[in-house]
């Protein structure tokens, strides 16, 4: 059991200290106290990040110099658990990540070319000549970009270079999705029914689909991450699913091939993290429950599963074990399931790489994954049996992205964190990470921000603690899916663990509109809005006297306001007594206390005994306040009496007709335009294809009608909101 225990912190006594270990770096866990895991004595407290280093023997000879063939919070996960292990780094980045964490971080940097992956991250020429030139020893690849790709595995062997990862034979044979399920098939793992060979073209996809069965799963063969996937419930969609997912497959793996199989309607997606070593033996690391998705990629993700027990999860496990000796896989890979409301499972797919949602694994059995891969690696044997391997505690995990979540749950926002701030300080979380204030958000690249984890005795602790992190997280430049992510892991069916793929569909059918304020939480938003209002009124009377501050001073006692909050006017008063405000909204009395700080990016407010974390994004000078209230933004317009009465005179802005326009509903680059000046259009029809992060979405017509003008062609870059075409 030794190095197996979950990992929870860092040194209690500099915790008391109120002191971070520096081997934790930016992103270290919380401290937890004692009696948080009362079971374990103090020797068994490790780091909760998935970092523990007990059971390693310290003199244990692996590497000289790693390079790292990615970027961003992985290349800096990595470089972390090189740095404990006395491994020297070597990062790699394109021209716009010059200066980025992973580079600052890491011993050596090396550019690879210019911005766009294609010439940067996936130039094979050019990081192999970084690795000569750095000498590394070995490369870790990270998870997407270079990380399955046999060619990039056989070249590194050429030259006598290790990759961090399996060998050739079992990425062809995991990699590729046809091969990989006539081999899972052979090994006895559960498979889902359909089309085993490459589809030629899009007749033969209908063809084959129909002979399946609606609904199907269009996928690319060498696909992951979602991309180049596309569900198809009739012969018209299975011939546009064609069309899209070949593309999204070239453009994202540099290969087209797709494959068909029967689409299991409303399943569960559960994985089982595997590790193998060179001498036979393998292990599975219990499940990661993974089935709320947006556009068929992960959201939230936890370990283990509320749905499975311990014969369906030793099932699962052996199945994926089997599955792994059969490649003879050595390194750290996942075998995703699918798994329907009778708990029987199939085959979906093999990563052949470190998992996005690895930390949650980590936390539950202590495991340093990456560190294992690297023992692998080297050639040395696992140091652990399947009966050492645990399930101690719970951990959730959040994907931070930069997304609009009111747009399709999410799409993608580009721009300059201006302030950014982790909630790292809080007990049990953990934030894996690769930005900084100041980092861009840019097109190129995948817009996550980062990995929250938080870990618990149980799932309602490590819920609990999800949601204090997700309200203390401080995001500012971007747009970001802060509410989504809070709403999922409050909500009811998710709290009682009756989810599946299609989750966020049918709890938000019309699309994620944000958090529905319950009446209580109504009068407590409109409460801390009057009171920040007046707070800030009382404290610009300060400089009264000041000529660059003309502020007319009041004496009033108490303040009659109009708070407007979705359109909807609310009779308030407040008065003051010192830092408390007694506040009456629409006839009901709170008391709501805080220190006031306005300059502070947090605020903590007590609303009649209930502590509410909330931030103030911005204040207009006539009472406009953006506010972050549990995790939804609203616009809230705060009044005096005769500033509410000059507001019915001022005119109404008039809405655009959207019908007639169409603009780009984010950043991305045009991939398609399919109609010019004069030509007619019908409701729905396709106007230009847009690629944004590697995933391409068909633009449509609002309405019927004909083309006035084209403002966009094949190959440009376009932001948020940009006019591509327009309707007469």
């Amino acid at each position: 059991m030794a190095g197996l225990w979950v990992g929870a912190v860092a040194l209690v006594t500099a915790g008391r200290r109120g002191k971070r270990p520096p081997q934790l770096m930016r992103s270290a866990a919380a401290l937890w106290t004692l009696k948080t895991i009362p079971r374990y004595s103090r020797s068994h407290l490790l780091v909760a990040r998935g970092l523990s280093s007990v059971g390693c023997d310290p003199n244990e000879k692996t590497f000289d110099k790693i390079l790292i063939a990615n970027r961003g919070e992985i290349a800096c996960r990595v470089i972390k658990t090189c740095k404990k292990m006395g491994i020297k780094t070597v990062a790699i980045h394109s021209d716009a990540d010059a200066s980025s964490v992973h580079v600052k971080m890491a011993d050596e940097a090396v550019c690879v070319g210019p911005a766009p992956s294609s010439k940067s991250y996936l130039n094979m020429d050019a990081i192999m000549e970084a690795i000569r030139r750095t000498r590394s020893q070995a490369v870790h690849p990270g998870y997407g970009f270079l990380s399955e790709n046999k060619e990039f595995a056989k070249r590194l062997a050429s030259e006598n270079v290790i990759f961090i990862g399996p060998d050739t034979h079992a990425i062809q044979a995991m990699g590729d999705k046809i091969e990989s399920k006539l081999l899972a098939k052979k090994a006895k793992v559960n498979t889902i029914p359909g089309f085993d060979g490459v589809v030629k073209d899009a007749d033969e996809a209908v063809r084959i689909a129909r002979e399946i069965g609606y609904p199907v799963m269009i996928k690319a063969s060498a696909g992951g991450g979602g991309k180049g996937m596309r569900i198809a419930w009739d012969d018209e969609e299975t011939r546009e699913g064609f069309r899209f997912s070949s593309q999204e497959a070239a453009s994202s793996f540099g290969d087209d091939r797709l494959l068909i199989e029967k689409f299991i309607n409303n399943p569960r997606h559960i994985e089982i993290q595997v590790l193998g070593d060179k001498h036979g033996n393998a292990l599975w690391l219990n499940e990661r429950e993974c089935s709320v998705q947006r556009r068929n990629q992960k959201v939230v993700e936890e370990a283990p599963s509320t749905f499975l027990d311990p014969e369906t999860r030793r099932a699962m496990g052996e199945q994926a074990v089997a599955l792994a000796k059969a490649v003879k896989y050595s390194s750290a890979g996942t075998v995703e399931f699918l798994v329907d409301s009778q708990k029987n499972f199939y085959f979906l797919e093999m990563n052949t790489r470190l998992q996005v949602e690895h930390p949650v694994t980590e936390c539950i059995t202590g495991l340093d994954l990456v560190r294992e891969m690297i023992r692998v690696a080297k050639g040395y044997p696992l140091r652990h049996r399947q009966a050492d391997v645990p399930i101690n505690g719970w951990a959730v995990e959040c994907r931070v992205y930069a997304e609009d979540p009111y747009k399709s749950f999410g799409l993608p926002s580009i721009g300059r964190l201006s302030q950014y701030q982790e909630p790292s300080h809080l007990p049990g979380v953990r934030v894996d990470s690769g930005i900084q204030p100041g980092s861009e958000i840019s097109i190129y690249y995948d817009p996550m921000i980062s990995k929250l984890i938080t870990y618990g005795s149980d799932r309602t602790e490590a819920l609990q603690r999800m949601e204090d992190a997700l309200d203390h997280y401080v995001i500012r430049g971007v747009t970001h899916n802060i509410a989504l992510l809070r709403e999922v892991i409050i909500n009811s069916r998710f709290v009682k663990g009756d989810i599946n793929t299609k989750f966020l569909s049918d709890v938000y059918p019309d699309g994620f509109k944000g958090h529905t304020l319950t009446e209580n939480e109504r009068k407590q938003l409109l409460a801390i809005a009057s009171s920040l209002f007046v707070a800030s009124q009382l404290r610009a009377q300060q400089f009264q006297g000041h000529s660059r501050v003309p502020v007319v001073r009041s004496d009033m006692a108490k303040w009659e306001l109009t708070v407007r909050l979705h359109e909807e006017d609310h009779a308030v008063t407040a008065s003051s007594r010192g830092s408390t405000f007694s506040v009456e909204v629409d006839g009901s009395k709170l008391n709501v206390s805080s220190t006031w700080n306005l300059a502070l990016p947090l605020l903590s407010v007590n609303v009649d005994g209930t502590e509410r974390t909330v931030q103030c994004l911005s204040r207009e000078a006539g009472g406009s306040m953006n506010i972050q209230f549990l995790g939804t933004v609203y616009k809230v317009h705060v009044l005096t009496k005769l500033a509410a009465e000059l507001s019915k005179f001022m005119l109404e802005k008039v809405a655009e007709d959207t019908s007639s326009v169409l603009r780009s509903p984010m950043p991305g680059v045009v991939v398609a335009v399919s109609v010019a000046p004069g030509d007619m259009v019908s409701e729905g029809q396709e106007i230009c294809v847009i690629e944004a992060m590697k995933m391409q979405n068909s633009m449509t017509a609002g309405k019927t009608g004909k083309v006035k003008s084209v403002q966009c062609k094949a190959g440009d870059t376009v932001g948020e909101g940009d006019l591509l075409v327009e309707l007469e």
